[in-house]
């Protein structure tokens, strides 16, 4: 009667270490579906956007109040950039773009807002050109190239001089 109340407990033991084995797994795989947010850039709020009033604020309080900006124009240091992104990776997914935004604010000379936009759209996608640069000479695999130079080296030790073109 013991061995029997022996195996009895050691199949409860063990359907009790299975289930909760299997209940790890599953938190765990649960887990691994959550989302992963990412924020990238400076993403302005609104209601940061709004306390910039044009016509009053400097370069500096506009700084202050969201920060300095992600770029400035390259040809106009009166126009800055705020660009921001906001990704979602879910798993092995690549990451989604869930929220964007790109707000230009323009100075005048003096360094005082002239105007905040935000543009439409977002960023501009530009294409990658896949074109090569043409280099003139010849193709050769790596078993031309590597036996190409077989017999190309001279028979006789010569010394260096005479083959620099001295002697």
């Amino acid at each position: 009667m013991n061995t029997m109340n022996m195996t009895t407990d050691f199949f409860k033991y063990h359907k009790f270490l299975c289930l909760l084995v299997s209940l790890m797994l599953l938190l765990l795989a649960l887990s691994a579906c959550t989302p992963q947010l990412a924020t990238r850039g400076n993403l302005v709020s609104d209601d940061l956007l709004h306390e910039i009033k044009p016509g009053i604020d400097t370069r500096d309080d506009v700084a202050g109040k969201i920060g300095s900006p992600t770029t400035i124009a390259p040809f106009d240091e009166n126009t800055w950039y705020y660009m921001g992104q906001r990704t979602e990776k879910k798993g092995i997914l690549d990451p989604a773009l869930t929220k964007e935004r790109v707000v230009i604010v323009r100075f005048t000379p003096e360094g005082v807002v002239d105007r905040v936009a935000e543009r439409q759209g977002g960023r501009e996608e530009i294409p990658i050109v896949q074109r090569t640069t043409p280099t003139s000479g010849n193709d050769f695999t790596f078993i031309q190239q590597m036996l190409g130079n077989l017999g190309k080296f001279n028979s006789q030790p010569e010394s260096a001089a005479r083959t620099a073109g001295g002697l």
